[in-house]
């Protein structure tokens, strides 16, 4: 359990840019008993600010863009969001996942932003039961392999900045500025 402590910990540290740019100062947390799961429920506004801002800003008639034939859509990265945050939520808190009505990447934009909306809901309500002491248990992700419940959670927040980063980049080639880049106000 130490290990997968200090490994989250290094994973975490990495993220710190995430910090440097956060809308308002965060106050360093006290001692607590769930540090992963304070660390996450810190990331957590930032991250769902970014990609629904994202998923907001995209014009409707570009959720069918990909730069390139290899790349999935912009509708199937909000669908990779949403099906990311409710998969790996549940993991890490060890809380079902609700049924949801299945999404298509070519759904219209409204819906996919309500569904991404509600999927970010879920992951603050899951979170709030999440148990750092349970990080250790064997859970199935990726395809049924076992992993610890850890890596659900280390998967969440490094999935948060990966797809705030695809949706930036599909962004900036139909140039429109991303949240994160916009000026402040």
């Amino acid at each position: 359990m130490k290990q997968i402590l200090v490994s989250l910990a290094i994973a975490i540290a990495l993220t710190s840019s995430v910090f440097a740019q956060a809308p308002t100062p965060m106050a360093p947390p006290t001692a607590t008993k769930n540090p992963v799961t304070t660390a996450l429920k810190m990331l957590m506004p930032r991250s769902q600010n970014n990609i629904l801002g994202a998923l907001e800003a995209m014009p409707a008639d570009k959720y069918g863009y990909k730069p390139t034939p290899e790349q999935i859509t912009f509708g199937h990265l909000a669908v990779h969001i949403i099906e990311s945050n409710y998969g790996l939520c549940s993991k890490a808190a060890d809380v079902p996942a609700p049924k949801v009505e299945e999404l298509k990447d070519t759904d219209a934009k409204e819906k996919l932003a309500a569904a991404a909306k509600a999927s970010f809901a879920f992951c603050s309500e899951a979170l709030d039961k999440m148990d750092d002491s349970k990080l250790g248990d064997e859970v199935e992700l990726f395809g049924g392999r076992k992993f610890p419940r850890a890596m659900a959670a280390l998967g969440l927040a490094s999935g948060w900045a990966d797809h705030y980063a695809a949706q930036a980049m599909y962004l900036r080639l139909n140039g429109v500025l991303p949240p994160s880049a916009q000026p402040k106000k």
